[in-house]
């Protein structure tokens, strides 16, 4: 063995001997500090900790997207008039996150949606208890209620959601639920508890024309025309060509037996929307009624008794035609009242009226307008709402007055 291969072969044995004695020594003195020990110990421990927490994380992360898928395909399903596969699939979204606030409001409406008032309820009581004050609670408390036609707790959980707390559009969304009181209330038949509603709403509306059309189309729908007309007549104020305003204006003015504002109105309106059927329609009766009408102060007595004469001979025609209709004699004296009745009356007013001349201002006239009305409303009864020119006549029955305004 030469020098070399010697010097080559004690190398490596020096340096693990040396290896050896230099880890026995820094043991001996790492374990101759506890401290060292432990900080190892404890950066070893803390690593440990933040990849178990990195992991529990990603893990709820996960369940957090999956959550929201389920709760995006309820909007879905609940949109495309799917209640059952939407409650299914945010009863699914909330097994991964149960607390979530928005999965279980969708719940409780995909129940609800489904006739399930009574889990819908279970839930939303369940979220008013931890936030009494919450408007979107409250609303959804409030359609249920009016489902289910408790009126008393319609009214009480609107009246939180208009008062609440809104998380976002507070103003807009108080006044949505005051409007969406008063159509519930109508749903429900609760008239003057809608009336009453409106015009607490109405002092409190902004003067925009939208709210304004909307409160007065509620008010005519709650049957309350004066207060209808009036809101109608703001807008008007400002947008004088405002079609529904001019239509909602004749209209209610119609109801109000206001029959020359109604003309106006509907002419109005006519003339700026001539596809509206409906306003031609009614124009055409508000001026039948206005031609028909004797009792107008503009008239002379020539002109009232011709008009007289012209509604006594119309009532008779309606006064057979009901009696035919209904397979009535009107010959017949088997009873003092009733169609019969009213035809020997016709024909005895009518015996007296012949004679009497256009000019005259005879007490008779007014006999024989009289029994126009009568013979209006009899038929009416007898035979179901009439048309034209009768329906004309009973207009003026139920208001003389109404033709003058």
């Amino acid at each position: 063995m030469s020098v070399i291969e010697a010097v080559t072969a004690i190398i490596p044995m020096v340096y693990h001997r040396k290896v050896r004695f230099m880890t026995r020594t820094t043991l001996k003195s790492m374990t101759r500090r506890p401290s060292v020990v432990i900080a190892g110990l404890t950066i070893l421990a803390v690593l440990g900790f933040l990849a178990v927490n990195h992991l529990v994380k990603r893990f709820h992360g996960q369940q957090q997207a999956l959550a929201r898928h389920l709760y995006q395909k309820g909007l879905v399903d609940q949109k495309a008039g799917k209640p059952e596969l939407a409650s299914a699939d945010f009863r699914a979204a909330l097994g991964y996150d149960q607390d979530n606030f928005e999965y279980q409001m969708g719940l409780a409406r995909a129940l609800r949606d489904t006739g399930r008032t009574d889990e819908a309820e279970a839930y939303l009581i369940s979220l008013w208890e931890h936030s009494p004050q919450n408007g979107t609670v409250n609303l959804a408390l409030a359609r249920l209620a009016a489902r289910q036609g408790s009126l008393d707790k319609t009214i009480q959980y609107y009246h939180n959601a208009i008062y609440g707390i809104w998380v976002s559009d507070g103003d807009a969304n108080r006044l949505n639920a005051w409007f969406e009181l008063v159509e519930s209330l109508l749903r429900l038949n609760a008239r003057p508890q809608a009336q009453a509603e409106l015009i607490t709403l109405v002092a409190e509306l902004p003067h925009r024309s939208e709210l304004q059309l909307r409160a007065a189309d509620l008010f005519s729908r709650a049957q309350d025309y004066e207060h209808a007309l009036a809101e109608y007549q703001l807008v008007l104020r400002v947008d004088r060509g405002n079609v529904q305003a001019l239509e909602g204006a004749g209209d209610t003015a119609f109801h109000l037996a206001r029959y020359r504002d109604a003309e106006r109105y509907l002419q109005e309106a006519a003339k700026a929307n001539r596809q509206s059927a409906t306003a031609a329609q009614l124009l055409q009766i508000t001026r039948l009624v206005l031609e028909a009408d004797p009792f107008s102060r503009r008239l002379s007595n020539a002109e009232r008794n011709r008009r007289i004469r012209v509604a006594f001979k119309q009532a008779g025609k309606n006064l057979h035609d009901c009696a035919g209709t209904k397979g009535i004699d009107l010959k017949a004296q088997q009873s003092p009242g009733g169609l019969p009745a009213l035809e020997a009356r016709w024909l005895e007013i009518k015996r007296k009226l012949a004679p009497l001349p256009a000019s005259s201002d005879s007490e008779m006239f007014n006999t024989a307008m009289d029994l126009v009305f009568q013979i209006e409303q009899e038929t009416q009864s007898e035979c179901g709402a009439p048309s034209g020119i009768d329906q004309a006549l009973l207009l003026l029955a139920q208001n003389h007055a109404g033709a003058e305004q």
